[in-house]
């Protein structure tokens, strides 16, 4: 099946369970996606055994191992997710707050890394699991950043303020970057390609990587709206936007930058006063339209992957076990990495406690955490971390992602979501 092929079959496939959502389940789209999804490949694992002269999962996982869904995550869905997301980011209220964002995407993330690796360390040993503290560290990279497409996605539905809304945006989108910076530094000592790894190395590869992709990513936003200044056409700046998320991101991996991080800060970009200048009322709300429909389409595709990724997933009770503690865990770190990072700081003190429940509860975590998880090298440890991985995703997609709405009502009963 080539390319074309394949994307029809994941559209069609999404679309057919997007109806069955809508006519059953009526739940939030990608959710539903994710969630009908998820019961066939259950169903599918169930059935195999019964049917021992037809492998039943070699189809959709030869089709799985076809779409590599780290790769097509990371090298490329990523770059337009991250950009549509930033688009939509309140510039001027996220700059306000930009102390709670930098605290929160860098001291906030290696926090969380550190908070989860150590117990998870002690506790693989009660279930019989051997796996070296590097790994745990691995496990925490791949579960301290929130997902930005499941943090966005909701943020467009509830009422939160709007301070708590870019603060909660802003994380979200460069913490990704982050964890992707320590899962890098840390993969080599893991797996034994690197010896040792020194607190300065790793801060010299965050400087290149991270402030280097920020800046790279201010630079070709800068070049973008000088090229488009005065220029009215509604379809060469939506050219130009496809051009800066795509090239932006692919440059910067290859000179060894952050493509996450540089592609949000390019986003955010055409979302200041200066792509106001360069770019007229109408080209942005075309613009606007176009990046939303990306968005909308390349998040169903993601969480239908996601649900059915299931598959590859080899199911022992140790993991299984290990990652019934490890998910009310993963929120327990979540609040302890929000509160020490930045809510004695930034925020007012009759805020704290709110702010402090809901960015806890909101913490999704989604397709970057599966597709680092995926990515690890094939062998027993990777056996081990991908379903304790997969568990807390899904447990944060499903249970958090749909009881938020309650909680933020709960928390700030003064402002009423949006219907």
């Amino acid at each position: 099946m080539n390319s074309l092929g394949l994307f029809a079959l994941l559209l069609a496939v999404a679309t057919l369970l997007g109806i069955i959502n809508y006519r059953t389940l009526k739940l939030p789209l990608t959710i539903g996606i994710l969630l009908i999804s998820m019961l066939i490949s259950l169903v599918v694992m169930i059935l195999n055994p019964l049917f021992p002269a037809y492998d039943l999962q070699q189809v959709p996982q030869s089709l799985l191992g076809t779409i590599n869904l780290p790769r097509t995550l990371l090298d490329g869905a990523l770059s337009f997710l991250l950009f549509a997301g930033a688009m939509q980011v309140d510039l001027g209220q996220l700059l306000s707050r930009g102390k709670s964002v930098a605290a929160l995407a860098i001291l906030g993330t290696s926090l969380a890394v550190g908070l989860l690796a150590v117990p998870v360390w002690l506790i693989f040993p009660v279930f019989g699991l051997a796996v070296p503290f590097s790994w745990c560290v691995l496990l925490g990279a791949m579960l301290a950043p929130t997902d930005p497409v499941s943090v966005v996605g909701m943020l467009r539905r509830l009422g939160l303020p709007s301070a708590l809304q870019a603060i909660f945006a802003g994380e979200s989108l460069f913490n990704d970057g982050v964890g992707v910076v320590i899962f890098g530094t840390m993969i080599g000592l893991a797996t034994g390609e690197t010896s040792s790894v020194s607190i300065g190395d790793f801060v010299l590869r965050f400087l290149v990587e991270a402030v280097g992709g920020g800046l790279f990513g201010a630079f070709m936003g800068w070049l973008t709206l000088l090229l488009l200044r005065g220029v009215e056409d509604t379809q060469i700046d939506l050219l130009g936007s496809l051009a800066l998320a795509t090239g932006t991101y692919s440059l910067a991996n290859g000179l060894h930058m952050s493509g996450p991080i540089a592609v949000v800060v390019a986003g955010m970009s055409l979302a200041g006063q200066a792509g106001h200048r360069a770019i007229t009322q109408k080209s942005r709300e075309e613009m606007v339209v176009f990046w939303n429909l990306i968005d909308e389409i390349l998040n169903a595709l993601l969480f239908l992957l996601i649900g059915f990724e299931l598959l590859e997933i080899r199911l022992h009770l140790a993991p299984l076990l290990t990652m019934l503690v490890v998910i009310p865990l993963s929120v327990l770190v979540r609040g302890a990495s929000v509160f020490l990072s930045t809510m004695p700081v930034h925020l007012q003190p009759g805020e704290r406690g709110r702010a402090l429940g809901v960015l806890t509860w909101g913490g999704l975590r989604g397709g970057i955490s599966v597709a680092l998880a995926l990515g690890l090298p094939a062998g027993e440890l990777r056996e081990t971390l991908l379903p304790v991985c997969y568990g807390v995703v899904v447990f944060t997609i499903i249970v958090q992602g749909l009881t938020m709405e309650r909680v933020v009502r709960w928390l700030y009963p003064e402002t009423a979501p949006p219907s």
